[in-house]
């Protein structure tokens, strides 16, 4: 049992604090930016809520944080009454905000100077990975570190791995994205052509999802493609500021993604469709909308 802290209780951090409680057995406080929610939070699994992200870090082992881009990362751990303000000495703070991997090494570094371990540990799974506890945690940074905090990280993962130095789990999660938006992609074209072409869609896929044409997408996305059902998870903002991410260290690395660039611009179309909050899978939503044109 550590003290640990949870900043930003979104959908996946909601759940991912619970079960530090629940499954773990920690001294969890909680912060968020709409205190309402850390009530709820705390009304549900008890513990307790803290004003601001330094008074939640306060005394603590372990800080965790999952918040919405590079901005909000900085503003919760170096920013007016940050995280990092409130951290004692040896505390570890791990990050499972999806940020480039240049926030992640500039907060290890920070948090280094003060005598703090920082892992980056983006997360894959969506909301139902952290709904059920199941998620996967890519991590970047000290190997001593994040044995210490690997643990702590179990109580909602399947899978927590070192990817290698600091970056590397956002790196890797970079990675994880640009597979997600071809598979996606395909699997709408795919679909969209099966109709067209007057196929049983559930006969096809019963038959090509065992061979080289599997994917997880496939396995639990196909029927809700089929039926125009895109809320089931990821949203379709979240996946652009992802691929973005991901389009900007392609530049700076030298890297060539001609696919990820054109589903990027897909993803564009469907927010001009007001498909913002839709999930991810929604791209063939994009090619039906083509059609009706």
């Amino acid at each position: 049992m550590a003290k640990v802290a949870f900043i930003g209780l979104g959908v996946m951090g909601y759940p991912m604090a619970g079960f530090l409680k629940t499954k773990g057995g920690h001294d969890v406080t909680v912060y968020n930016r709409t205190a309402a929610k850390a009530e709820k939070w705390v009304t549900e699994y008890g513990g307790a809520h803290a004003p601001t992200p330094k008074a939640a870090a306060e005394g603590c082992d372990i800080v965790f944080a999952c918040v919405g881009n590079d901005d909000d990362l900085r503003s919760v751990t170096t920013g007016p009454d940050g995280a990092f303000h409130g951290l004692k000495s040896g505390a570890i703070f791990v990050d499972h905000t999806t940020a480039s991997a240049e926030v992640a090494r500039e907060l290890y570094q920070a948090a280094k100077e003060k005598g703090c371990g920082f892992i980056d540990a983006p997360v894959s799974g969506g909301q139902a990975g952290a709904e059920n506890g199941v998620l996967t945690v890519m991590c970047g940074g000290d190997q001593d570190v994040f044995d210490q905090a690997k643990p702590a990280i179990e109580c909602f993962a399947k899978f927590a791995g070192l990817m290698g130095e600091s970056g590397a789990g956002q790196l890797t999660k970079m990675v994880n994205q640009i597979c997600i938006a071809g598979l996606v992609q395909g699997l709408s074209e795919a679909i969209h052509f099966a109709k067209k072409a007057d196929l049983d869609v559930p006969k096809v896929i019963s038959a090509i999802k065992g061979g080289a044409a599997q994917s997880w997408q496939m396995e639990n996305r196909w029927e809700t493609m089929t039926d125009g059902k895109f809320d089931f998870g990821f949203a379709v903002d979240w996946m652009r500021k992802d691929l973005g991410i991901c389009l900007k260290t392609a530049n700076d690395t030298g890297a060539r993604l001609p696919v990820t660039a054109l589903v990027d611009q897909f993803y564009a179309e469907v927010q001009a469709m007001g498909g913002n909050r839709w999930d991810t899978s929604s791209l063939i939503a994009r090619l039906e909308n083509a059609e009706k044109k």
